[in-house]
C-alpha cells in the first residue's frame, strides 16, 4: 500500500508542476502580456479563470477517481488473484495514457467551456471590451496549452507508472508465480511518442506565437486578417512538414538498433549465441557492447559446463567399467562407435551429443548387479543371466531418480533398450522393429560389436572380421539393417585406410 500512496503523491506533484508550467505559466503570459487590459478587466478575467478552474478540477477529479479505482481496489485487497494482478499491471502501465485523456478531456473542456460562456456574457454586457472571435482564439490557445500540459504529465507520469508496474510484477511473481506481460496492442510505441513530441515541440511555439501576434496586431488596429492567416497557414504547414520528417527520421535511426537487438535476443532464447556485428556512434554502442559481452559470457559458461558434463559422463563410465577389469573401456568404445554411426546417418549435432551420453551410461544399471554375478569368471547360469538382463531397467530407474534436465531425457531409451532385437526376441520388453527407439537400435549394433571383440575371463574376443560377419548376418533379425549397414560401411572404410 505504501508504494501506491507514493504513486498517488507523485501524480499530484506531476499535476501541479504541469499546471504551473502550462496553465499558469504559458497561459497567463499569453493572456496578460498579449492583451491590453484595464484593471477592472484583469479582475474580471481572473474571476472567470478561478470559476472555470474550479469546474475543471471537479470534472477532472471525478475522472481521476475512475482511473485510479482498479489500482486502489487491488492494493486494498488482501489476497488478489491472478486476474487482479493482470488488470492492475495493465492499468499501471496505461496510466500515462489515462493522464493524457484526463488532460485533453475534462481538463480542457471543463476549463474552456465555462470560461467561454462567462466571457461571452461579459462581452455581451460590455463589462470587457473584446470581440467575440477572441473566444475562438482563446480556444486555439487553450488547446495548445492543454496538449503541452498533457505531454508534460505523460512523461512525468511514465516513470512513476513504471515503478508501480514493476512492484506489481514482482508481487505476481512472488505470490502467484505468474510472469505478467503486456499485449502488443497495449504497448506505447516509441514511434508515436517521438512523432508527437517532435511535432509539438516544433509546431507549438510557432502556433502560440502566431495566435499571440494576431491578437497583438488586432489590438494595434493595423491588420489585414485574410492576408495574415494566409501567411500563418503557410508557415505552419512548412514547419509541420519539417517536424514530421524529423520525427520519422529520428525514429528510424532508433528503430534499427532496437530491431537488431530484439532479433538477437530472440536467437539467444533459441540457443543461438551470435554476437551483434553492427557498430553505432551513439548510446546504442554501449548496448551493443553490453549485449556482445553477455553473449560471449554465456558461450564461455556453456562451454565450461559442457566440458564439465562431458567429463562427468566419461568419469562415470570409466568408474563403471573399472568395476569389471575385463570390460574396462567398454562404454567409451561403444560411445565412439555410436557417434561414428550417428555421423554417417547425418544426425544433428545435438542428437549426436545425446547419443554419446546415452552410450557412456548405457550399462549404468550394472551397478545394481551383485559382484558375484557381474564378476563371475565362468559362464553364467540361466538364473544369473536373468538378473543380468535387468540392468537396462535398473539403469533407467537410476537416471529417472536423478531428475535429469528435460533436454537430456532422450538418453533414457538408449539405456533401456540397447539389448532389444530387431526381430522382437530381445530384452527387457521384447520390442520389435521400429517400435524400438532410435538410440536403442543404434546402440545395439555398437554394443554388440564391442562385446564380441572384447576378451572375457571365459572367452577370448573375436577378431574384427568375424564380428562384422555376425553383424552382417544379423541384419533384420538381431540388428536394425539401416544402422548395421552404416556400421559395416564405416568399418570397411577404416580397413581400407589402414
Amino acid at each position: 500500500m505504501k508504494v501506491f500512496e507514493q504513486f498517488q503523491k507523485q501524480l499530484v506533484l506531476n499535476y501541479l508542476l504541469g499546471s504551473v508550467i502550462a496553465v499558469f505559466g504559458v497561459g497567463s503570459v499569453f493572456i496578460f502580456h498579449t492583451l491590453q487590459l484595464a484593471a477592472v478587466e484583469i479582475l474580471l478575467l481572473v474571476t472567470v479563470m478561478i470559476v472555470s478552474v474550479a469546474i475543471m478540477l471537479a470534472a477532472e477529479l471525478a475522472l481521476f477517481k475512475k482511473h485510479i479505482r482498479p489500482l486502489k481496489k487491488f492494493f486494498q485487497s488482501d489476497l488478489p488473484n491472478e486476474t487482479d494482478f493482470k488488470k492492475a499491471f495493465t492499468v499501471a502501465h496505461r496510466f500515462p495514457i489515462l493522464t493524457v485523456q484526463r488532460i485533453l478531456g475534462p481538463h480542457l473542456f471543463g476549463l474552456s467551456i465555462p470560461a467561454s460562456i462567462l466571457y461571452a456574457i461579459l462581452i455581451y454586457n460590455g463589462w470587457i471590451h473584446f470581440e467575440y472571435y477572441y473566444i475562438a482564439l482563446a480556444w486555439a490557445g487553450a488547446i495548445l496549452i492543454a496538449v503541452m500540459h498533457a505531454l508534460i504529465e505523460f512523461f512525468l507520469t511514465y516513470r512513476a507508472s513504471l515503478i508501480l508496474a514493476n512492484h506489481i510484477y514482482a508481487r505476481a511473481k512472488r505470490e502467484q508465480d505468474v510472469e505478467l506481460f503486456l499485449e502488443t496492442n497495449q504497448l506505447i510505441s516509441y514511434k508515436v511518442k517521438l512523432l508527437i513530441s517532435s511535432l509539438f515541440t516544433a509546431v507549438f511555439p510557432v502556433l502560440l506565437f502566431i495566435v499571440a501576434l494576431q491578437i497583438r496586431t488586432v489590438e494595434s488596429n493595423n491588420y489585414s486578417l485574410e492576408n495574415y492567416w494566409s501567411w500563418a497557414l503557410v508557415i505552419v504547414l512548412v514547419i509541420l512538414g519539417i517536424s514530421i520528417t524529423t520525427g520519422i527520421l529520428l525514429y528510424r535511426n532508433i528503430q534499427e538498433p532496437i530491431d537488431q537487438l530484439r532479433g538477437r535476443f530472440e536467437e539467444v532464447g533459441k540457443g543461438n549465441f551470435e554476437t551483434l556485428d553492427k557498430s553505432y556512434s551513439d548510446e546504442f554502442a554501449h548496448l551493443v557492447s553490453g549485449f556482445n559481452s553477455m553473449v560471449i559470457g554465456i558461450k564461455e559458461r556453456d562451454n565450461r559446463n559442457d566440458q564439465l558434463i562431458n567429463s562427468f559422463f566419461s568419469v562415470f563410465a570409466a568408474t563403471l567399467d573399472a568395476r569389471d577389469p575385463y570390460t574396462a573401456g567398454h562404454s567409451s568404445r561403444v560411445a565412439n562407435y555410436a557417434v561414428r554411426i550417428a555421423r554417417k546417418a547425418d544426425f544433428p549435432e545435438k542428437q549426436e551429443d545425446l547419443l554419446k551420453k546415452s552410450a557412456l551410461l548405457h550399462d549404468i544399471g550394472k551397478i545394481g548387479i551383485r559382484d558375484h554375478i557381474l564378476l563371475k569368471e565362468s559362464r553364467l547360469t540361466e538364473e544369473e543371466f536373468e538378473q543380468i538382463k535387468q540392468h537396462p531397467v535398473i539403469g533407467t530407474k537410476i537416471l529417472e531418480q536423478v531428475d535429469l534436465p528435460e533436454e537430456w531425457t532422450p538418453i533414457l531409451p538408449g539405456v533401456q533398450y540397447h539389448h532389444e532385437r530387431y526381430d522382437g526376441k530381445g530384452y527387457p520388453e521384447g520390442l520389435k522393429g521400429n517400435d524400438i527407439p532410435t538410440f536403442g537400435r543404434l546402440l545395439a549394433v555398437a554394443d554388440a560389436f564391442d562385446a564380441m571383440t572384447s576378451d572375457r575371463p571365459y572367452l577370448k574376443g573375436m577378431d574384427y572380421e568375424r564380428a562384422l560377419n555376425i553383424i552382417k548376418e544379423g541384419r533384420g533379425t538381431q540388428f536394425d539393417p539401416y544402422f548395421a549397414n552404416l556400421f559395416l560401411e564405416i568399418m570397411k572404410e577404416e580397413t581400407k585406410n589402414r
